[in-house]
């Protein structure tokens, strides 16, 4: 009970620590219907931020509506978007995407996972990150960085995305989830990366377990 108890209170003084350091507001995709921040969304794979906001004006006056985007060949679509990594099959998928969107729900996003998961290019990530931010559906979403980045404070042992995300979902509190993901990319982008993590400056490193454990091993 007592450990239990433990857990609870430094889990607590993480996510404080995260509110503090990265807020608990980020600022979406520019996008003014629920399709455009789908395909924003899509276009993030694999690419910066910076990258997708770059190509989104041009895109987004060019197809005004998802129906002109639908109808648009992939070889346009594609000149848009160029500068965004994987242009070519992301060109393809958010034509086919659309295209479901208007033939299947008459031109209207679902606002539900498994109708969101039918769609072209449309993953569980891509999916739970758009409920959240569109709808304000509550959802952890699972990528690289909260995949690493949660491991190693020792709130999932998952093996995969799926694993950590429904640990996640037992180990938070449900107004942190939709937050967690942007707060642990930043963490993970800028201190606990990938190669090389620089514990030495991590606000977070008291707390985490793989580097209270790594203590434990050299007494």
């Amino acid at each position: 009970m007592e450990e239990k108890r433990k857990k609870e209170e430094i889990l607590e003084l993480i996510l404080n620590k995260l509110d503090e350091l990265y807020g608990t507001a980020k600022e979406g995709f520019y996008h003014k219907e629920p399709w455009q921040l789908l395909t924003a969304i899509m276009l993030s794979a694999q690419s910066t931020d910076k990258q997708v906001e770059e190509v989104l004006p041009r895109l987004f006056q060019k197809y005004n509506t998802i129906q002109k985007i639908a109808q648009a060949s992939t070889e346009e679509i594609e000149f848009y978007i160029r500068s965004v990594g994987l242009y070519k099959n992301k060109a393809k998928n958010i034509k086919k995407c659309c295209m479901q969107i208007v033939e299947e729900f008459g031109g209207q996003v679902p606002n539900n996972l498994d109708e969101l998961l039918k769609l072209a290019g449309v993953g569980r990530k891509t999916a739970t990150l758009f409920l959240a931010d569109e709808y304000g559906i509550d959802g952890v979403t699972v990528d690289t960085h909260v995949f690493r980045v949660s491991k190693r404070l020792g709130w999932a042992t998952g093996k995969n995305p799926t694993e950590v995300e429904l640990e996640l979902q037992k180990v938070l509190p449900k107004e942190h989830w939709n937050r967690i993901n942007f707060q642990l990319i930043y963490h993970g982008r800028a201190i606990c990366t990938a190669r090389k993590a620089k514990c030495e400056i991590c606000p977070l490193e008291k707390w985490c377990e793989k580097k209270i454990l790594e203590k434990q091993k050299k007494k």
